[in-house]
């Protein structure tokens, strides 16, 4: 039954590949195509639920061997890269889980989304987190589970993005989405320490062979993933990208945000205990970040006035309290906790645009008066403790400052050391040349103002340049000036200017007077 469990994440990376195409190339677009595109991925969110679940129940039976490998990827000296697969223990349960709370999602997103502009690419984005979490959770390989976790976090910022045309939520995705990069560089260093010193990238080899590192090599690796699941489950000082997210749609909020991806860092926690438990001092980093992400979010989550932002502050509070379960070792309580939450949370977010429905005649009681009246805690809460400010100074600032450094040194060192002029990086060829001045010196029929202007005058001075354009081009300079063509436009967009004024009822009753009185 173990290799049932590669066909888990291949079927939804099929749905999501197969609505993607045919939306590019138009044979899914528009309500008439809503039913194909929801049957390819509910059918294959449904294959991957019963996979999993068959996979659970062999697992129970005790006939799953705890490891399958599909083969090798890649090997180099010490490197051995493995596509292989975890089948046993709360990974599979997990998996489980995950597939029937995304399966609710991707089933209440069909009316939910409908006639949207955005439908088919709502569902490929959806099916391709899907994948992607299966990958993962069941991976047994770092560098898989990186794939997936890179792959979510894509998905996530598409999501978050939905409607890209509103500034707000194209910041905020860009946002959340440098601000996760911090916890990929602590992932990576973590593959990288594991593989230096354990020569191994496997979980499964990670936490056997922990017991002979030294406790400073321990708690490297252990601080590195740390690092990345602070990030991913939007711990202290990573909290504030949590709220941002609320710009996508609700389902994607469910998914992603309640239910699923927020949980990724908790389960890499849960996934390296032996490595964690040879670390003390990253575990009472942990406890105490937990601590501090779950204060932090209940105090500010009693000022909130939205839903959403309500239940994101809620969602920050509980995973900062898994946090600390974990630094205090109660993983079995973490794992349960994880579980409860993620079904919980899938739920209230689900039903956050009903809300008012189910309250009414119910409102919520009042503050205490000792409570209500400390203003500096008001004020505070309000302002989220800051810690936007903060995070923008101190994560989100030095990273968009070094991809500007990065991109100067690329540029001004590597570029000129391998021998290639700055000048040819950043002008354009002869050829490239002509062939600009030939399309800039063409009216713009569609999108100049000139060119659409109805007016008499308009249309005759578009004539005009238009024939003085290709006079010049042929007979001239063949291409290579345009002074002429615009001239004749900004000639083209005075004359349209005067006649539009002429056409106004008080230039115009002037213009009848004056004719009127030149007659006469």
């Amino acid at each position: 039954m173990d290799n049932l469990v590669a066909f888990i994440p291949l079927f939804p990376l099929i749905a999501a590949a197969v609505i993607g195409i045919g939306h590019l190339l138009g044979l899914l677009n528009g309500e008439a195509s809503e039913k194909t595109t929801v049957a390819i991925a509910s059918w294959a969110i449904t294959l991957s639920c019963l996979l999993a679940l068959i996979l659970l129940d062999a697992d129970l039976l005790g006939k799953n061997t705890g490891s399958w490998a599909l083969g090798q990827w890649l090997a180099s000296g010490t490197l051995n890269i493995q596509i292989n697969f975890i089948t046993t223990g709360f990974s599979v349960k997990l998996a489980a889980l995950f597939c029937i709370l995304l399966f609710i999602v991707i089933r209440f997103s069909i009316n939910y989304m409908h006639k949207e502009a955005g439908f088919h690419r709502f569902f490929f984005i959806l099916s391709l987190f899907a994948a992607a979490m299966m990958v993962l959770v069941l991976s047994d390989n770092a560098v898989g589970t990186f794939i997936g976790w890179e792959i979510a976090g894509f998905s996530s910022y598409l999501l978050i993005a939905y409607a890209y045309d509103r500034p707000v939520a194209a910041s905020n995705a860009t946002r959340i989405f440098v601000a996760n990069r911090i916890g990929d560089a602590g992932f990576l260093l973590g593959i990288g320490f594991s593989q230096a010193w354990i020569h191994s990238l496997d979980w499964s080899q990670i936490n056997t062979l922990s017991v002979q590192l030294s406790p400073t090599q321990a708690s490297a690796i252990a601080f590195c993933f740390a690092i990345a699941a602070f990030a991913k489950s939007a711990q202290l000082p990573f909290s504030p990208w949590l709220a941002r997210a609320a710009e996508g749609p609700t389902p994607s909020s469910a998914g992603f945000y309640g239910a699923v991806m927020v949980h990724s860092g908790v389960y890499l926690m849960l996934l390296l205990q032996p490595i964690l438990e040879r670390a003390p001092l990253i575990m009472i980093l942990v406890a105490i970040v937990g601590l501090l992400t779950a204060v932090y979010g209940f105090f500010v989550g009693l000022t909130q006035t939205d839903v959403k932002s309500s239940l994101f502050f809620s969602t920050t509070s509980q995973l900062g309290l898994m946090f600390l379960e974990c630094g205090l070792g109660f993983w079995q309580l973490a794992s349960w906790h994880l579980c409860a939450h993620a079904i919980v949370r899938s739920y209230l977010v689900l039903t956050a645009p009903s809300l008012m429905h189910y309250i009414r005649g119910n409102p919520i009681k009042p503050f205490p008066t000792k409570i209500a009246n400390l203003r500096w805690a008001y004020i505070a809460s309000l302002q989220r403790l800051w810690m936007d400010q903060i995070a923008d100074r101190v994560l989100v600032r030095p990273v968009r400052r070094l991809a500007r450094d990065l991109a100067y040194f690329d540029d001004h060192v590597v570029d000129r050391a391998m021998g290639i002029p700055i000048p040819a990086l950043h002008t354009i060829s002869s050829l490239a040349q002509l062939e600009k001045q030939k399309i800039d010196g063409k009216l713009k029929s569609q999108d100049d103002d000139f060119a659409r202007g109805s007016g008499l005058i308009g249309d005759l001075a578009h004539r005009v340049a238009a024939a003085l354009y290709w006079f010049e081009d042929r007979l001239v300079i063949r291409g290579i000036g345009k002074d002429m063509i615009n001239y004749g436009r900004r000639f083209g967009h005075a004359t349209n200017k005067v006649e539009q004024l002429l056409l106004q009822p008080g230039y115009l009753a002037l213009f009848v007077a004056i004719i009127l009185l030149v007659a006469l």
